[in-house]
């Protein structure tokens, strides 16, 4: 039994790998998946081409730090939105519900959700009578300014 623990070979690191991962599961952070699927892959390698322990923990170091980097850039690039930033679901249409007057307030009802809410207190430029379809232009706040369809579109 000892003598399996002498050295380190392919199968030590598919175990070591399988540990970071259910470390992982408990976690969340993908940080040790990524060491994880490392350590898996200089097993699979060390099976392959039998490599000596410095090039085996060469490898993992190398797969482990490209992983690390490649994960960040991919989560960086997810996580942005631009939920209740002033740019928001510009162009989203909906109709009149109470009238505006030319810079007065009314309300305005959205097809789809805008921030988490269907219906929004609007302003507008110009006069906009009841029943009338229009699209967001700009978000001010509480506020939502909207112009008619048919004088936004190009």
């Amino acid at each position: 039994m000892i003598a399996l623990l002498n050295e380190i070979t392919w199968w030590h690191w598919i175990v070591f790998g399988v540990a970071l991962i259910v470390i992982e599961m408990s976690t969340g952070t993908f940080f040790m998946l990524t060491l994880g699927l490392s350590a898996i892959v200089v097993g699979i390698l060390d099976i392959l081409m039998d490599l000596s322990l410095q090039m085996e923990i060469l490898l993992w170091l190398l797969f482990s730090i490209v992983s690390i980097i490649a994960w960040m850039k991919w989560y960086k690039d997810k996580t942005v939105s631009n939920s209740g930033q002033s740019d928001y679901r510009l162009e989203t249409p909906g109709t009149v519900t109470v009238h505006i007057p030319a810079r007065g307030r009314g309300k305005v009802a959205f097809d789809t959700p805008v921030l988490g809410n269907s219906q929004w207190h609007a302003t507008a430029k110009t006069d906009i009578p009841k029943g009338t379809r229009v699209q967001i232009v700009e978000v001010n706040g509480q506020l939502i300014e909207v112009a008619p369809l048919s004088t936004t579109q190009s």
